[in-house]
C-alpha cells in the first residue's frame, strides 16, 4: 500500500504556495538519525544522498585512512571518489562535474553522505556508497527520485473551466471532481514535454455550472496535489485552495533502514 506524508494538514491558499514548496524541499534534503533510502529531490534544487558508517568506539577515524566511492547504476565512471584524505575526480562521469560534494569535516565521524546539486531528470536512479577503512569495509544503496510540481492556474471561458500547470515530473494523472466528490468524465487533458522531460498540462472541464465548486486532483507516483476552484457567478471569480501531499514511499517494502554498518 502507498504511504503518504502530508506536507500540510490544511488547505493552502495560492498566496502561500511557495511555502509548501519549501517544506517539501526541506523534507527532501535533510536527514537526522534515520537514513533515507528513498530520497526525493526537487528538480533544480539540491539533495543529500545519505550514507553513514561505524567508526572506532574510542576515536574518530582518520580521514587519511578512509576511502569513499559513490557510483550510479548503469554508469561506468564514478559519481564521486574520496581516497585517503584527497578528492579523486579524474574518473568522474561528466554528468556530475561541479555538482557533487562530500562533507569532509564529518567523514571522521562516520558520515559519507553526498551532496548532489541542481537535481536533473537524468539523476533518477540507484546510487551506491562504498566505504573502506583500516578495520572494515562495506556498501549501501540509495534510490534517488527526482520530482517537480506546481500549482495549477484556473481560467473560465463561458461554460468551460481550464486548469493549467507548468511544471510536473513524473507525468501526472488529472482527475476532476464535483462538490460531492463524484468523478467528472467530461474533461480533456493535453500534455506537453520540454527538452528536460518536464511536463506541462492543460485540462479543460465542460460544461460547468454558473455557481459551483470543482476539485482538480493532480498526482504522480511521488506527489499528489488537490486544488479547488469555486465559481461565483458569470464573472471570472475564483476561490482557489491547494493542498500538497508527498508520497514518501512507493510501498511498505520501500521503508527500509539504510543505516547498516560497514
Amino acid at each position: 500500500l502507498d504511504s503518504f506524508t502530508p506536507i500540510s494538514f490544511c488547505s493552502l491558499i495560492v498566496s502561500i504556495f511557495v511555502t509548501a514548496g519549501l517544506i517539501i524541499l526541506i523534507l527532501s534534503v535533510s536527514f537526522s538519525g534515520t537514513i533515507d533510502k528513498w530520497p526525493i529531490g526537487y528538480l533544480g534544487e539540491d539533495v543529500i544522498l545519505s550514507c553513514k558508517f561505524k567508526t572506532s568506539t574510542n576515536s574518530r577515524e582518520s580521514t587519511s585512512q578512509v576511502s569513499i566511492t559513490w557510483t550510479k547504476e548503469g554508469l561506468s565512471e564514478v559519481v564521486y571518489k574520496y581516497d585517503k584524505g584527497a578528492v579523486q575526480l579524474t574518473e568522474q562521469n561528466p554528468q556530475f562535474k561541479n555538482r557533487t560534494l562530500l562533507f569532509s569535516d564529518a567523514i571522521g565521524g562516520g558520515n559519507a553522505s553526498l551532496l548532489l546539486r541542481d537535481i536533473k531528470v537524468g539523476d533518477n536512479g540507484v546510487y551506491y556508497c562504498s566505504v573502506s577503512t583500516p578495520s572494515c569495509s562495506g556498501n549501501a544503496s540509495v534510490n534517488l527520485r527526482a520530482a517537480a510540481f506546481s500549482a495549477p492556474k484556473f481560467k473560465r471561458v463561458n461554460s468551460t473551466l481550464t486548469a493549467e500547470a507548468e511544471r510536473w515530473f513524473p507525468k501526472p494523472n488529472i482527475t476532476w471532481l464535483d462538490v460531492n466528490d463524484n468523478v467528472l468524465n467530461e474533461s480533456e487533458t493535453s500534455f506537453f514535454n520540454n527538452s528536460a522531460g518536464i511536463t506541462r498540462f492543460i485540462s479543460s472541464l465542460q460544461p460547468i455550472k454558473l455557481y459551483g465548486s470543482y476539485t482538480c486532483i493532480i498526482q504522480n507516483p511521488l506527489v499528489k496535489a488537490i486544488s479547488q476552484a469555486t465559481i461565483k457567478g458569470p464573472v471570472n471569480t475564483f476561490q482557489r485552495k491547494y493542498n500538497f501531499i508527498l508520497r514518501k514511499y512507493l510501498d511498505e517494502n520501500c521503508m527500509l533502514d539504510n543505516s547498516h554498518s560497514v
